[in-house]
């Protein structure tokens, strides 16, 4: 075979890419595509921090291409009719993907491989979703025993070198990379493989070991930050899987080996929530519990804006709402906080919220955003008990102990004192006009009573 197309969707990387070793493997000359698609560009769960983060992405992947002898061809239009005439054009034998598994690509790679040689590989995961299961055949619904299953698993090997050299065919002409917008200028990640690396070394090399303690400190840099990088697949699950191996079978005593473990644990709920998305498309839509997919939601739509710019009158959220507007990125324990309020305090559908966090977070996922908002709302697999609901005041108390993390994203809380920082409205009202943060002025009061909101959804799920 002279020619293969090796056609990228969610793995911007040549070190550990499966699929471009399958198409090295198979062909003389190789061309690495990458198709932008109208109906993924203009669809209502797009953000622009995302746009911006993977067209840095594929600017940086073009770069590490040409230091290898080849280069990115980017074009326009429906992934199918692209690689058609691309597929005439060059005269491939095959084109190589590296197989995807939310519905939407699982339509397209179907289409794809009605007309062309589409050969689909394994990378998106460490395990294909079809591979963990029951004896019989069925899917797990339970992250626990799932974990045991595949962790059961045989290791697949080690993750592949980065290939010397790229042999491409000269001479086909692809669009412009689009600029990244002003947008980018916010967003705390800087895209590429190169980025990933160094990022995931330096986590593995200490911070991973304090991760069981501090990953759900809000004003800790006390997780790894790599999810942007999996989302694009700039970083492989089997390298950050193998990573994970590594520190814990160099952790140094019982508690940094838990705090590895505790990572890893993550990693496979990354691999849960996919192959759920994959076994149940129908998550996206509507609640996997049958019996909680007909609740009686309020959707208020002022409490929901006034969610979503971070102005409940609640710190915590607050934070964590203006965090993923300013930056692209929320921190996992604010984002359970922020889900619970909205779905428990404010009996507003989850599904709102869900498409709010894609449309916002550079690693908004489809499985692992979905599998979150309804863990949280008590309605998907492997829920948390639809009684679980966040106390705002005590996480925010527990999680944000100094209010750093509040004073970081709320500038009008800067000057309130720790007695007060995660409940303003309790101030006195000279103090609150010594240090200029009014109540209901400078900083809203809570736009509802946590007790009664509390009483209030318990009474609508047990309904």
């Amino acid at each position: 075979m002279s020619t293969a197309i090796w056609w990228i969707r969610r793995d911007l990387r040549v070190s550990d890419n499966q699929a471009l070793a399958a198409a090295l493997s198979r062909a003389e000359q190789v061309l690495p595509v990458f198709v932008l698609d109208p109906k993924l560009l203009n669809s209502s769960y797009v953000g622009e921090k995302r746009l911006a983060f993977l067209y840095a992405g594929l600017r940086a992947l073009d770069n590490d291409l040409r230091q290898r002898g080849s280069g990115l061809v980017v074009r326009s239009g429906d992934p199918v009719h692209v690689l058609t005439d691309l597929h005439r054009e060059v005269g491939a034998g095959a084109i190589l993907a590296e197989a995807d598994h939310s519905p939407f690509a699982r339509r397209r790679e179907q289409r794809a491989a009605r007309l062309l040689p589409l050969h689909l590989i394994p990378g998106l995961t460490v395990h294909s979703p079809h591979e963990v299961v029951k004896a019989d055949g069925t899917p797990y619904t339970v992250f626990t025993p799932f974990s045991k299953a595949w962790l059961g698993h045989p290791w697949p090997g080690d993750p592949l070198p980065a290939p010397d050299w790229i042999p491409t065919l000269a001479g086909v002409m692809g669009e412009d990379i689009p600029p990244s917008s002003p947008l980018s200028v916010q967003i705390p990640f800087q895209a590429g493989e190169t980025e990933a690396q160094r990022r995931l070394d330096a986590f593995i090399e200490n911070a991973v070991y304090n991760y069981g303690d501090e990953r759900n400190r809000m004003d800790l840099a006390g997780t790894s930050g790599l999810s942007p990088y999996l989302r694009f697949g700039m970083l492989s699950a089997r390298q950050a899987v193998a990573a994970a191996r590594q520190a814990e079978a160099q952790a140094t005593d019982a508690e940094s080996r838990r705090s590895a473990e505790t990572w890893l644990n993550e990693l496979i709920w990354r691999e849960f929530y996919i192959a759920i998305l994959y076994h149940f498309p129908s998550v996206r839509q509507t609640a996997f519990r049958p019996a909680l997919r007909n609740l009686s939601w309020v959707n208020n739509l002022d409490d929901f804006d006034a969610w979503a710019q971070g102005r409940t009158g609640y710190p915590v959220v607050d934070a964590a709402m203006r965090q993923l507007l300013q930056t692209g990125w929320m921190h996992n324990r604010a984002r359970m906080i922020a889900a619970s309020f909205l779905t428990k305090d404010l009996l507003v559908d989850w599904r709102w919220g869900e498409r709010h966090f894609m449309q916002h977070l550079i690693d908004g996922d489809p499985a692992a955003n979905n599998g979150g908002w309804q863990w949280t709302a008590g309605t998907g697999t492997d829920a948390a008990p639809y009684f679980r609901i966040f106390n705002p005041v005590t996480q925010s108390q527990k999680f944000d102990p100094d209010g750093a993390f509040i004073r970081r994203f709320v500038p009008e809380l800067v000057n309130v004192p720790n007695e007060f920082i995660h409940t303003p409205w309790k101030m006195p009202s000279d103090l609150q006009t010594q240090i200029g943060c009014r109540i209901g002025k400078d900083y809203p009061a809570p736009i509802v009573d946590h007790q009664l909101a509390r009483e209030r959804v318990l009474s609508v799920y047990k309904a």
